[in-house]
């Protein structure tokens, strides 16, 4: 599945980086820097899914981007401190 997909198989071809899914959950999709193997996935979905209100993490090592799903708008504050602490830069919103 592309990066443009959702978990049901639709495609969005809007350029936000912040979408609502699954009722009242926001997928917001943030560009991390340092990421270059599995352990990087593993690490950063561990330490991100333990977040309050984080209900799913996926990682795309290759282009460099994490997406979280949250039951609230994201702290994106307490994400870059999280990302951080575990050796990782998260540099902003993808656009």
């Amino acid at each position: 599945m592309g990066s443009c997909c959702t978990s049901d198989g639709s495609c969005s071809t809007s350029a936000a980086s912040t979408v609502a899914v699954e009722g009242t959950a926001v997928a917001t999709v943030y560009k991390v820097s340092g990421m270059t193997c599995g352990h990087c996935e593993t690490t950063l979905t561990r330490e991100i899914g333990v977040l309050d209100g984080v209900v799913g993490v996926e990682v795309d090592i290759k282009a460099g981007l994490v997406t979280v799903t949250t039951s609230t708008e994201p702290d994106d504050q307490k994400l870059a401190a999280v990302v951080d602490e575990a050796g990782y830069e998260l540099t902003g919103r993808a656009a």
